[in-house]
């Protein structure tokens, strides 16, 4: 595949990168290729990236992260200083991908659990290196100001700490969304030093035990990372940050994207932002909320 392979819908501007041998790849494989021992990691690892088998972007450019050897694993249960690790090899990868001349925007992210289409549950993330700026962070960056510097305002704050914290956005896709970013502006992870990048993972761990223990353990979710691009280029507005978007609207109940979310480009949120931002903010009764490995 080459830059050719992008396309644009004549009608509404969308980029589509066709990428039929995709459709080849295993949807539920034989034993986990993820597993120390498996086809993707032959060797004992405690974190680990590759290329994936199936990329959808060419050349090298989209990668796997794994992130633990414990098929059950997840942040929570990884706890703060393993979780730190994930985000060292995301910020490695961010740095040795953005280097290229041929990439200017690395998106990480991470889709977990079968509901969201994860095929494979070991814990894994991805990362893709673009060789243009993906229209969404595009748009983010297009601002003349950082709108991440200002104040949220204490009825959307979910947590602080490790010198992040964790919002619901004012006008959020997903009931339940978190807008997690360092309190300081720092454009992406390699500007962000060892003792942010610590940080985030244990924020990673704070904002899902909260969400887990709001929607209930193993919800699925959505997490992605918008950074400043690797090319030239002055981008007063960028200021790293995660999304996190969990796929259900309450404990057990999907939240669907449907027509008029794809065909007017209208989300329709269920959940008004400050009382999601209260849900998440109170501790659970049973004092499970701590930064500490989860047994499974």
């Amino acid at each position: 595949m080459t830059d050719a392979d992008l396309r644009i819908d004549a009608l509404t501007g969308t980029r589509v990168v066709v990428t039929p041998w995709r459709q080849r790849r295993p949807n539920l494989p034989d034993g986990c290729p993820f597993c120390p021992g498996g086809l993707e990691a032959p060797e004992p690892y405690e974190v680990r990236h590759f290329p994936n088998r199936w990329p959808a972007l060419p050349d090298g450019r989209h990668e796997v992260i794994l992130h633990s050897p414990d098929h059950n694993s997840s942040f929570p249960a990884l706890g703060g200083d393993r979780s730190a690790q994930v985000v060292e090899l995301w910020s490695a990868r961010t740095a040795a991908l953005g280097s290229r001349e041929d990439v200017n925007y690395v998106f990480v992210f991470e889709n977990r659990g079968r509901l969201i289409g994860s095929t494979i549950d070991h814990p894994h993330s991805q990362v893709m290196a673009f060789g243009m700026i993906p229209p969404i962070p595009e748009s983010e960056l297009s601002a003349a100001a950082c709108d991440l510097c200002r104040d949220p305002g204490q009825d959307l704050i979910v947590t602080r700490c490790a010198g992040w914290q964790a919002v619901v956005p004012w006008a959020p896709s997903w009931p339940y969304e978190m807008l997690i970013s360092p309190r300081r502006h720092v454009a992406d992870l390699p500007a962000a030093g060892p003792d942010l990048r610590a940080g985030l993972g244990v924020m990673l761990v704070e904002a899902l035990t909260r969400m887990e223990a709001l929607l209930g353990r193993d919800t699925p979710y959505m997490l992605w990372l918008h950074q400043r691009p690797t090319g030239p280029g002055d981008w007063p507005a960028a200021h790293l940050h995660l999304h996190l978007a969990p796929v259900l609207r309450a404990p057990g109940v999907t939240r669907h994207l449907a027509a008029a979310e794809f065909g007017a480009g209208v989300f329709f949120d269920p959940v008004d932002p400050q009382q999601a931002a209260a849900q998440l903010r109170t501790p659970p009764r049973d004092g499970t909320m701590q930064h500490q490995p989860r047994q499974r």
